[in-house]
């Protein structure tokens, strides 16, 4: 039998069992081994108890792009576990278990299917009864059956327990040692041959990407309350982002963050917000107040299961019409979705450099899957060589008339008539005034106002001035237009079917693409980063080229699609929808994708 390239490993058990960060140190030793990872923790909102499970799929040096099926490794920490998952593991798989716990009798098990039963309490009873010694004893046969280098896994541990715990990182590797050692003597290595190129592959999950591409791309606050699942952004930031110049203030709530960060801009100072759907709606006043205020503001949304609290630890892509209608009234705002962890970097400096540009709220759109799933980072995705654009700001605009201008070519305004902080510009875009920029005085309010922002609805309202001042500010969607990127695409430029999707689904629908040219199908793939605004003729030229269209999404009400008929008038052919909490897996989207291209339609959506 051919030696397989990668392999699925799921660790399951409760809450509080110390899943997470043995998958961690797992992940960590295949990417110092130059090996390609995608790694999903499915957990429930419980400190201890449940049921609850981590996968990571390894290959080689070429890229993963999905956490994997089936497992080829299952450790099951409890007796739960073992029922739930033993069934699916993969034939010539393998099983490891604490047998002084768990039961396996009475299991049907595919063909070739390694029982590895380790006596946990009589090997570790040199060491005290610390429940959590199993997952290391575990690791430690994991590592050895899948062939994998241990001085790296020795270095990883030390790595998360670091040289203050040296002596638990000491502790644990010999717990490691003694499950590699009975593995040895009591199974044998998977016919899995998992070869890297050597290079050190950086391992983190959407939110860590994220907190750092707002560090680099000049982001100076980051404010925030706690939830779920946008917390990551805050934990990663609070103990890096005063080395590196930013402030990162947990507030009383979203309405304060979300007003901090408008206060923020408004003097200058790049700022950024996050939340999942819940705050996001506390915060929608304030996003609108950055509009009339023409003030950038970025905010990070982070989907999670909804309505209501709904599941506060599930993925779901169902926020999209409550981003695009955040707020009173019609203004422009700019709404981006990343691809992938290694996009959320990038997304996240783009957005702060929009808001400035364009003095608009810009809303970063991701979902728990992409903010909390980790992978690893291939060389060159991120580059610390990120362009900073601020826009047109009093010193630092250069105005056709010299005499108005200081010794170094920039705008200074020589008396207060010079100024008009909400100029009706060709662009839609004003030069910003920072707070105590001498001759720049101006007002800023929340309603409707004139060019020096002073208010027109106190005792009259005047039409045309609002008129004017509503089609200025809306101007502003044509450069952001331009200069946001259209759909992306990928596969053959005319196809007989075209699979949509937008956001964290970039790398499942493509696995899925590649899959089904395999097998000689013509397929393409037209996906969304940029959702507002949605680039209609693009779009439109787009789809209407190919036979069937294919929508795939992680909502019951396929919004991109009811958005693209809305804006192009484009009746997508088929739905693919999962809104049970959980991302796609590979072969079940295969298999739904492949039953629409045979005419099915979408019954049964929670497949």
């Amino acid at each position: 039998m051919p030696t397989k390239n990668r392999a699925v490993v799921r660790i399951g058990g409760a809450a509080g069992e110390g899943i997470a960060s043995s998958g961690d140190i797992f992940c960590k030793t295949a990417s110092r081994m130059g090996l390609s990872v995608v790694a999903y923790n499915s957990y429930q909102s419980v400190i201890r108890g449940g049921h609850v499970y981590y996968q990571a799929q390894i290959g080689g040096p070429e890229k993963v792009l999905s956490h994997g099926d089936q497992p080829d490794v299952l450790i099951a920490l409890n007796q739960d576990t073992f029922n739930r998952h033993a069934a699916f593991v993969n034939e010539n798989g393998a099983i490891i278990f604490n047998k002084d716990k768990i039961k396996p009798e009475g299991h049907s098990l595919k063909n070739g299917v390694q029982l590895i039963g380790i006596p946990v309490e009589e090997l570790t009873k040199a060491y005290g009864r610390n429940p959590i010694m199993q997952n290391t004893v575990d690791s430690g046969a994991l590592v050895y059956l899948l062939g994998m280098d241990w001085d790296l896994f020795e270095g990883s541990i030390r790595s998360v327990f670091g040289s203050k715990k040296s002596e638990i990182a000491d502790l644990n590797i010999n717990l490691a040692k003694i499950g590699a050692a009975f593995a040895k003597a009591n199974g044998k290595t998977l016919d899995v041959k998992l070869v890297g190129d050597g290079k050190k592959r950086a391992f983190a999950t959407g939110n860590n990407m994220i907190a750092f591409g707002a560090l680099a791309g000049g982001c100076k606050l980051y404010t925030a309350y706690p939830m779920t699942p946008a917390s990551g952004v805050m934990h990663w930031l609070a103990p890096r982002g005063s080395k590196y110049g930013m402030v990162m203030k947990q507030m009383e709530d979203e309405l304060a963050a979300m007003n901090a960060v408008v206060g923020a801009g408004h003097v200058g100072v790049r700022a950024m917000t996050g939340t999942s759907g819940g705050g996001f709606a506390l915060m929608t006043e304030g996003i609108s107040l950055s509009a009339m205020l023409e003030v950038p503001s970025v905010i990070v949304h982070v989907m999670r299961g909804g309505p209501s609290t709904g599941l506060p630890t599930k993925t779901e892509q169902a926020d999209l019409f409550q981003d695009l209608g955040a707020g009173q009234g019609d203004y422009p705002k700019a709404v981006i979705a990343p691809l992938s962890v290694g996009d959320a970097y990038h997304a996240s400096v783009e957005a702060l450099n929009l808001a400035e540009k364009y003095q608009i709220p810009v809303i970063l759109l991701s979902d728990l899957y992409l903010s909390e799933h980790a992978e690893t980072i291939d060389d060159g995705v991120v580059s610390a060589d990120v362009k900073i654009e601020r826009g047109e700001i009093v010193n630092s605009w250069a105005p056709s008339d010299p005499a108005k201008t200081d010794k170094d070519g920039w705008y200074v305004p020589k008396n207060p008539d010079d100024y008009l902080r909400y100029k009706d510009t060709p662009s839609g875009v004003s030069p910003r005034a920072f707070p105590g920029t001498e001759n720049a005085l101006y007002v800023a309010a929340s309603d409707e106002h004139d060019e020096e922002g002073i208010v027109i609805s106190d005792v009259f309202t005047d039409p045309a001035i609002r008129v004017k001042m509503m089609e200025k500010r809306m101007r502003k969607m044509i450069g952001v237009e331009k200069e946001t990127g259209g759909p992306i695409v990928t596969g053959a430029k005319e196809a007989e079917a075209t699979l949509v999707g937008w956001g964290s689904t970039f790398n499942m629908i493509e696995e899925v693409r590649l899959a089904l040219e395999k097998k000689g199908k013509s397929i393409n793939h037209v996906h969304f980063r940029t959702l507002w605004p949605i680039h209609a003729e693009e779009t439109a030229a787009l789809l209407k080229s190919s036979r069937v269209t294919i929508d795939i999404e992680n909502n019951f009400t396929s919004q991109l699609a009811k958005l693209i008929r809305m804006e192009t008038g484009h009746q997508m052919t088929h739905f693919v929808n999962k809104y049970d909490g959980e991302p796609y897996s590979f072969n079940a989207l295969l298999n739904e994708v492949e039953a629409r291209l045979d005419g099915k339609p979408n019954l049964a959506r929670n497949k």
